[in-house]
């Protein structure tokens, strides 16, 4: 007897799929970059936006540092990498695997307001966080109006 692995959700994957690329067509500050085909698997990155900065938190589970290239060129944003696979188990013994491996890719094309100058990077249990500063100028500021 086989072991059979349910999937509840498996009749939405084709819905999932038709979703990312449609995302990934029309940017929302998406886009693909030169020299990203060779890309097995993507991260997963959650954005978001403070009064000072722009924060994105991508998932890198299993890598160390080093093994994360953050390059910044012509006001785009590129994540890479290579996870390898741990062959602590022959490849034959497996029954599933799910987790990603090989190289991985992911670019983001920087709003003009975006001091690149000022980017930090910090990578705690396999959450990289960067942070991307508003330049002074995108900054709200506030008016004090004085009435005579």
């Amino acid at each position: 007897m086989r072991l059979k692995v349910w999937e509840p959700h498996r009749g939405f994957r084709p819905f999932h799929n038709n979703v990312d690329r449609f995302i990934n067509e029309f940017g929302w500050g998406l886009q693909p970059a030169e020299g990203l085909d060779d890309a097995t698997w993507t991260p997963k990155v959650d954005i978001y936006e403070t009064e000072n900065s722009y924060v994105l938190n991508a998932e890198l589970p299993g890598l160390t540092k080093e093994e994360i290239n953050i390059d910044v060129n012509d006001n785009t944003l590129t994540l890479k990498g290579e996870k390898k696979f741990e062959e602590k188990v022959q490849k034959d013994s497996y029954v599933r695997v799910e987790r990603s491996y090989g190289n991985f890719a992911r670019s983001f094309v920087l709003s003009d307001d975006v001091d690149t100058e000022g980017i930090t990077a910090n990578y705690k249990e396999g959450v990289l966080e960067l942070t991307l500063p508003k330049k002074e100028e995108a900054k709200p500021k506030e008016i004090k109006v004085e009435i005579n």
